[in-house]
């Protein structure tokens, strides 16, 4: 059985910055809609969501670095 590599390819390397570029994106999104959004209810799910993906994104970029 072959082993994995120990190295990003340039093909992976590129997937990963646009997925983390597509939840930075939605983050900036979610937190614009935020603040013009009235109602608390949709805030409060907006805000919960922001946070779980930008602790995920977080994550993400320290495992890379």
């Amino acid at each position: 059985m072959k082993t994995v590599p120990n190295i990003i390819s340039t093909k992976d390397l590129s997937y990963i910055e646009d997925m983390l570029n597509w939840k930075f994106i939605l983050i900036k999104k979610m937190n614009n809609y935020m603040n013009v959004i009235q109602d608390k209810n949709i805030v409060k799910v907006l805000q919960t969501a922001s946070e779980e993906l930008t602790k995920e994104y977080e994550k993400y970029v320290d495992y890379l670095n």
